[in-house]
């Protein structure tokens, strides 16, 4: 376990200097991602202390990635992922790991060459970047030696290297390459080269070595706690044979491992459970298939006895492989190879994977035996404190809240991401779910504020990339721009849950170039049309071609929170131009409104209303304040009335991806397979919050108990998490997880009433729950809400405003007050967030 500092406290003129290894590979022939300069070099020191001091903080940073070691104990690993230019630093304690007498630091640190889901490569500037590069220190006053220059030893290594795919790239190691004991003292490194400072060369660079310098800049410390979690072994070994060793169709193992599951196999008996063991020959496999009972996410540890040479192939799967079945949802390669040094030996995996099943496929040289002594996944996601809770007399309600949860924490590690088992993009839009699960459950806020901040990365023209710190990001291609108005509301969350005026004002200026990114497509309405790019909103089969009601009202929605962000701050003039677009939308919104039918329709084509009808466009009229305030609550009805709504998507459905219907989406080839006339098009889980909370603004907010019960579809088959669609998708996907976040917010109704919870806003709406209790977290301490019967009790560190079914309020003291409820035929509620008189 690492002992990091806050790099906070942490900001002395950097001693150490930039180092690296000489020659430098050449792209193209070094192998790695797409062959373009992938590189894996290990730096060590010795040094020698007299006394162990009480702590010794070590500074540290590199590109791409790296993990330190102290005399052969891990010590950490980093930097979180950023953006060149905004490059981050870690800071670590390493004391605990220190001797009397000889120690040695060791650093692993890969370049990864070309972009990855979660980093891509600074400009080219020559000199310091463009392959493994370290930079190190220690506090001053601890050893001199512990400070990065040319007297640190390097080797590159060739141990490694990566096949790569379209999202988590394949690590291969050969560990017979791979020096013995490096990482521990006395490891003879003198056949070793000796580092080479690495210094700017570009005009203006002057030889600096130390930072800043360009292109990293100043480095930044940490701004998230440290990862970690749980070791988690198999559940069940669920098959183990002998096959015939095949002609591999891949040279990838995840494809490997599944190449030849149809082909018959001599069973080796497990009792279900490890260590196995199994004789080899080199015309025959061992092929395991291991369940760990549900989705985890960090890094696979393998421990085997085997002789040298052995391979170890290492399927990453989140569902099961159906022989003779070809999905394309889950049957992207993810995976690893493992080479055996010989002898007993553990492979730990430097890339983070996301996995249920591991598929293991061994085959060896020349005749062995060989035993699998143990499997493990060392979980390495954000950690969730605090004394946050929900529990009611529904246990269905409550696997859904803790289901919430855990989907969201196996998707926040560096940044909030997509999904731990595909991709792991920080994606833009995605994370505002993540972020209000976070402010809602979890008493760190940090990694919500830090998906505001990380994110806070516009193109040239203000609008943000599909996803940030990865490849998208570098290679500044189309993006999907309403995502960038998710983004805004989480900015305008910050705002109501933090209060943090200088935390959030380097973020109000990128929201006001986001939002007028799309005054260019304002058509003579005040509406905006014509919008370029991939304006996805969810999955769900929605119409934003032509004059879009859904995009609008999201555009809408952005500018009245950009508005109370600019009162908060005192900038008039920007609040009146947000308020000035808002009404120019808002005079001709009503020409999407369906009388005959009682809701707002999708677009317009070429001047003509298009009947087809969605959730999201109904869900966003309401939660924009577009749609006049008496129809509410009859809108609500209608769009969730489930004898109405069916389930569609553009490019899924049945199970996986429809390739067909994908490649039509992309010819702009729209089907509609549904009663256009009469149904209506559902959300799919990501843009279900802003359907959550449009019924819970109509004054609805008693039927969020029972709209959330719809999640449980995803929790079969031993499954803990929430899958990515309605039927189709990844099993555990962060943008899904809105009903924790409604239990909270809707059912116990807690929110923030002033920006910072200057006050608390409690409004319980338990709907068909008698007894329920739930806490949030708050800056000044827990709020807490324990309903029982008619009977509800509150405690809050700050003042409340209590709201009645009715819609009255009754200010509180902070404490805690005993209260009846009401039970009642509800009205419209106030949910707005805004503080009352």
């Amino acid at each position: 376990m690492s002992t990091r500092l806050p790099g906070s406290d942490r900001d002395e003129p950097w001693r150490g200097h930039w180092i690296g290894a000489e020659p430098a590979p050449v792209p193209g022939v070094s192998g790695g991602l797409s062959g373009r300069g992938f590189s894996r070099v290990l730096f060590r020191k010795e040094f020698r202390v007299g006394s162990v001091p009480a702590s010794l903080p070590l500074r540290l940073t590199a590109d791409s990635r790296f993990v330190v070691w102290v005399n052969g104990r891990e010590a950490g690993r980093g930097p979180v992922r950023a953006q060149p230019r905004r490059w981050r630093y870690e800071t670590f304690d390493i004391a605990p790991f220190l001797e009397p007498g000889p120690n040695v630091v060791a650093v692993l640190v890969t370049y990864y060459g070309s972009a990855t889901s979660w980093w891509f490569p600074a400009a080219p500037e020559g000199g310091i970047n463009g392959d493994a590069c370290l930079v190190l220190d220690c506090l001053p006053g601890g050893p001199d030696e512990l400070v990065s220059d040319a007297s640190w030893r390097v080797h590159r290594s060739t141990a490694w290297h990566f096949l790569g795919t379209f999202g988590v790239p394949c690590e291969v190691l050969d560990a017979r390459e791979l020096p013995t004991g490096w990482t521990r003292p006395g490891f003879d490194d003198s056949h070793w080269s000796t580092a080479t400072v690495l210094t700017a060369r570009h005009w203006g660079g002057l030889g600096r070595s130390r930072p800043p310098v360009s292109p990293y800049g100043k480095l930044l410390p940490r701004p998230i706690a440290v990862l970690g979690g749980d070791t988690i072994r198999p559940a069940a070994v669920l098959d183990a044979r002998l096959r015939q060793k095949p002609v591999w169709a891949s040279e990838h193992p995840g494809s490997r491992v599944v190449q030849h599951l149809e082909s018959p196999g001599d069973p080796v008996p497990t009792e279900g459970c490890l260590p196995l063991s199994a004789a080899l020959d080199a015309d025959r496999t061992l092929d395991v298939v291991i369940d760990f009972g549900a989705i985890t996410a960090g890094f696979v540890e393998l421990d085997v006895n085997a002789p040298a040479g052995t391979v170890f192939e290492l399927g990453y799967r989140e569902k099961p492989k159906s022989v003779g079945v070809i999905e394309t949802t889950s049957d992207y390669a993810a995976g690893a190879r493992y080479i055996s040094p010989g002898g007993r030996s553990v492979y730990t995996a430097l890339e983070l994977a996301g996995l249920r099943y591991l598929y293991l496929t061994v085959h060896v040289p020349e005749a062995a035996e060989v035993t699998i002594v143990d499997v493990a996944v060392r979980e390495n996601v954000y950690p969730h404190t605090g004394t946050a809770y929900f529990s009611s007399d529904d246990e269905e309600i409550d696997r859904i809240y803790r289901a919430g949860i855990r989907t969201v924490q196996l998707n926040s590690f560096d940044a909030f991401t997509d999904c731990p088992t595909r991709e792991q993009r920080a994606w833009t839009g995605d994370g505002v779910v993540h972020q209000m699960v976070h402010l809602a459950t979890n008493e760190d806020w940090r990694l919500a504020q830090h998906y505001v901040e990380l994110a806070n990365s516009p193109r040239s023209d203000g609008i943000l990339p599909l996803s940030v710190a990865g490849d998208f990001e570098k290679f500044q291609g189309f993006t999907i721009p309403d995502w960038s108005l998710h983004w805004v509301h989480g900015v305008h969350n910050l705002h109501r849950y933090t209060g943090d005026r200088d935390r959030l004002a380097p973020s109000l200026p990128t929201v006001e170039r986001v939002l007028r990114w799309y005054e260019q497509h304002l058509d003579e309405h005040g509406t905006l049309s014509d919008l370029p790019e991939w304006n996805l909103v969810d999955w769900s089969s929605v119409f934003t071609t032509g004059r879009t009601s859904i995009v609008s009202a999201l555009w809408a929605r952005g500018l009245l929170e950009y508005a109370e962000l600019c009162d908060w701050v005192g900038n008039s003039g920007s609040a009146a131009w947000a308020r000035e677009r808002y009404a120019g939308v808002a005079a001709s919104f009503e020409d999407f409104w369906d009388a005959r039918r009682g809701l707002y329709v999708d677009h317009f084509v070429d001047g003509e209303r298009r009947p087809a009808a969605s959730q999201a466009a109904n869900a966003a009229a309401i939660v924009s304040g577009l749609a006049p305030r008496e129809r509410w609550r009859a809108i609500a009805t209608a769009m969730t009335d489930r004898s109405a709504l069916v389930t569609r998507s553009w490019i899924g459905g049945d199970g996986g991806y429809d390739l067909q219907k994908e490649e039509d989406q992309r010819r702009g080839i729209q089907r509609i397979d549904w009663d256009v006339e009469r149904e209506i098009v559902r959300a799919q889980p990501f843009f279900s919050y802003v359907v959550h909370d449009a019924v819970a603004r109509a004054g609805c907010a008693e039927r969020i108990v029972d709209l959330v019960r719809d999640w449980s579809v995803f929790l079969d088959g031993g499954y803990d998490t929430f899958g990515e669609c309605w039927g189709w998708g990844t099993p555990v996907h962060g943008w899904s997880s809105t009903p924790t976040r409604d239990l909270v917010v809707h059912v116990l109704g807690i929110a923030p009433d002033l920006p910072g919870f200057e006050r608390v806003r409690i409004a319980p709406r338990p709907g068909p729950l008698r007894d329920v209790a739930g806490a949030a977290p708050t800056p000044y301490g827990p709020v807490e809400v324990d309903i029982r019967g008619e009977k509800a009790t509150v405690s809050s560190p700050v003042p409340i405003r209590f709201v009645d079914l009715d819609g009255g309020s009754r200010h509180l003291p902070a404490g805690s007050h005993h209260l009846l409820i009401q039970r009642a035929v509800p009205t419209i509620d106030d949910i707005s967030g805004k503080p009352s008189a």
